[in-house]
């Protein structure tokens, strides 16, 4: 070490401890006047608005579906099939377009004037008629009304009623335990909240790290240090740069649930909220381990070019959680909640999908604080050995093995 470095060591000993405020008032102001910040941030509530308001469109939009039709009783087949979709709470309406013959409805769906034909068979029952593809919500809805009044005819013919045709056969489903909300959008939110963690983990976490060797570089670190001890320097940053990630998360998270409550979803809002308000929790304990190496990953680089290499074992980390939130699932998705970092996504996800009980967010964030300590322990050494190495790159064995 340098005379310069042990003055400077010496020269901080005994600094006030709360300095790291300081550093973290400097490092929130700095973001709060980066115009990229703000802009990418006020863009990205609007990219969610938006994008929950088609989602919101679109799932309450009725389909319609003509269907070009031949022969007596079709429009009854019609008039059936719009019941059994409301029954099925399905936005569907199909419209008859009688037509002359069979000729003229395989022109109308060669034509594409209508999605499926339906005619009289030559033995009594149905054919439907379609271009190159089958249209599934035809299949299903027109094949059900034609079998159901095809059944009462039958049932007619032979003195019974549909209530003594059907006796025995009513089968009923019960749920023993209703899932905390819609299973398609309980997917939908563990991949928002796997998304959010990689956005807001490497975008700040990235920042940290040029923040860091942008100050070694230009050798401003030399004077920080000789004002501040270096633990304080390192706690302002994370602490700071955390801050402003829970404040960006909040905001996303927010205009989220009350996209949900706008578009109509507003019966599943309290539901998700509280796996929300656990991912924002699980986020800012975790950030501060995640702060930590982006910090040290910038410590250990001399110039900026050097942070394509000291900081890809926190991108891969970040990929490995990214993919672990979106496509583990049971059993594998229940460890992975247990799991320091992993269980920022995995843990908030279970809530989301009820399959967690109420007692085991507190222990997996337990495991978590316990485990992150350790690893701030570890960032923090590595950070302080390597700040003031400037004669290159370094790796995280080398920055350990430089004494104090």
């Amino acid at each position: 070490m340098s005379e310069r470095q042990r003055g400077a060591g010496m020269s901080t000993d005994f600094a006030p401890r709360g300095l790291w405020r300081i550093v973290a008032a400097r490092e929130i102001a700095v973001k709060l006047r980066d115009r990229n910040f703000l802009v990418s941030t006020a863009i990205t509530i609007v990219v969610i608005v938006i994008s929950l308001a088609i989602s919101g469109f679109m799932s309450n939009r009725t389909d319609e579906i003509d269907v070009a039709v031949v022969g007596t009783g079709a429009d009854r087949i019609i008039e059936t099939a719009n019941g059994l979709a409301a029954s099925a709470d399905k936005k569907i309406t199909f419209t008859a377009r009688p037509q002359t013959d069979l000729a003229a409805v395989e022109q109308q769906v060669r034509d594409e004037d209508v999605e499926v034909g339906l005619v009289a068979a030559d033995q009594g029952g149905w054919r439907l008629v379609g271009d190159t593809a089958q249209n599934d919500d035809a299949a299903t809805y027109l094949t059900a009304a034609a079998q159901q009044l095809a059944v009462q005819r039958n049932a007619a013919a032979a003195g019974l009623s549909m209530e003594q045709l059907s006796r025995g056969g009513i089968v009923t489903y019960d749920l023993l335990e209703e899932s905390a909300v819609d299973p398609g959008l309980a997917n939908i939110v563990s991949f928002v909240f796997a998304f959010l963690f990689y956005m807001a983990s490497f975008l700040f976490g990235m920042a940290i790290a040029q923040s860091v060797v942008e100050e070694k570089q230009n050798r401003v670190v030399e004077i920080l240090a000789s004002a501040i001890p270096l633990r304080q320097l390192l706690i302002g940053k994370v602490m700071g740069n955390t801050v402003m990630a829970f404040a960006q998360l909040a905001l996303f998270v927010g205009a989220g649930l009350i996209g949900l409550q706008v578009i109509g979803r507003g019966d599943q809002v309290a539901r998700i909220a509280g796996a929300a308000g656990w991912f924002i929790v699980f986020f800012v304990v975790g950030f501060l381990a995640l702060a930590s190496f982006w910090a040290v990953a910038g410590a250990l680089a001399t110039r900026s070019e050097d942070l394509q290499s000291t900081a890809m074992p926190m991108s891969m980390l970040i990929m490995i959680v990214l993919f672990a939130g979106i496509f583990l699932t049971g059993t594998w998705r229940v460890i992975a909640s247990y799991v320091p970092v992993v269980s920022i996504v995995a843990m908030p996800s279970r809530l989301a999908e009820g399959t967690a009980a109420w007692w085991e967010p507190f222990v997996s964030l337990l495991l978590m604080a316990v485990g992150i300590y350790g690893i701030v322990l570890i960032a923090e050494k590595i950070y302080r050995r390597s700040l003031m190495q400037t004669q290159g790159r370094l790796t995280m064995r080398q920055a350990l093995a430089v004494e104090d």
